[in-house]
């Protein structure tokens, strides 16, 4: 299990943290700041799932008019921890 630490830009998270096993499976993520409730939920919907799938769900959702949102920016970090394993 690797774990991960991403800071996030245009969003009210500030950083999001996360683990990879050697299938490239999410596992243990976490947000800090940001709306609670909704991010404990994405955590929850994503553990267990491979990393390319959960990147394919939540890369473009955005919050409002901000351009991007905490899944977006989830996915972005998602994508920067598996182009750093390849």
């Amino acid at each position: 299990m690797e774990h991960f630490e991403y800071r996030p830009s245009g969003i009210c998270a500030s950083l999001i943290e996360f683990d990879l096993d050697d299938e490239n499976k999410v596992h243990n993520t976490r947000f800090t700041n940001g709306c609670n409730g909704n991010l404990k939920a994405v955590s929850k919907l994503t553990e267990g799932m491979d990393a390319e799938k959960v990147i394919s769900i939540l890369k473009g959702n955005l919050c409002g008019n901000k351009g991007t949102s905490c899944a977006d920016q989830y996915s972005k970090a998602l994508e920067a921890a598996l182009a750093k394993r390849a």
